[in-house]
């Protein structure tokens, strides 16, 4: 399966046809397009409708989160309904699958939050505001968890805007890491083995990392991989593959 990938293109109202052009090229190369949030630059009504134009129609199914960038005016629920409307599926705490060649790709998706990594991370405890701001962390990875847990798929992807591990933070000032991710996301894609997570959000981190249990990670913010998209090739993996041959024949 072929996979593009791209996020933080940050559209506006006067971006319309930006990326169209290169767009254009997309089923020729990938057989899905996920988006990895901040597809706005301050979370309107009038620059999701730029979003839509851009990447609606483009002749291969098209997932997406949003990001912080797309929440900043509290028009999140309306952005949802307005790409989904232009038939981009857009997911929080969710899951959808897709059929490629014969074979299904599972994605389960969420904008995820903040609170840093292992050993150095915000924790529920103290004020209200500090308890709501990791809690929110909290309650997105569980949606996370479940998402990924309700797929049987050939292949499995994690999309989030902010990252599930500090591999690809690396360039970023250590400083704003519990900005950027949390380790808490990058536990269920561990547990249930997901084959790869994309993220964006870390404009001047690295493209390539790993979560603690091994999984590839890849932030595919558009400053990082400076271009349209980039594209993973993924194939099913073998004990998977075995598993639901074997359960067909006796099925």
């Amino acid at each position: 399966m072929r996979i593009a990938a791209v996020g933080d293109v940050h559209l506006g109202t006067d971006s319309r046809g930006v990326l169209r052009p290169a767009l254009r090229q997309l089923p020729e190369r990938a057989d899905v397009l996920l988006l990895a949030g901040d597809l706005t630059k301050h979370g309107t009504v009038e620059e999701a409708e730029v979003v839509a134009d851009e990447f609606a129609g483009l002749g291969v199914p098209v997932v997406a989160v949003l990001g912080n960038h797309d929440h900043n005016s509290d028009a999140g629920a309306e952005i949802t309904e307005l790409l989904q409307a232009h038939g981009i599926t857009v997911l929080e705490g969710t899951s959808a699958t897709v059929s490629v060649d014969g074979q299904t790709l599972g994605i389960a998706g969420t904008k995820g939050f903040g609170g840093g990594f292992a050993g150095k991370c915000a924790s529920v405890f103290g004020e209200r505001i500090m308890r709501d701001f990791a809690g929110h962390t909290v309650d997105l990875a569980d949606s996370l968890g479940r998402a990924l847990g309700e797929l049987d798929t050939d292949v499995t992807i994690a999309l989030t805007h902010y990252s599930p591990t500090s591999d690809t933070l690396h360039g970023e000032p250590r400083e704003i890491y519990p900005f950027l991710g949390s380790y808490l996301l990058g536990e269920p894609i561990d547990a249930y083995g997901a084959d790869l997570a994309v993220h964006g959000h870390a404009h001047s981190g690295c493209e390539r990392g790993t979560t603690p249990g091994g999984i590839r990670v890849r932030n595919v913010a558009q400053p990082v991989i400076r271009t349209a998209f980039a594209v993973y090739e993924l194939q099913p993996r073998p004990q998977r593959a075995a598993a639901r041959a074997e359960s067909a024949l006796t099925g």
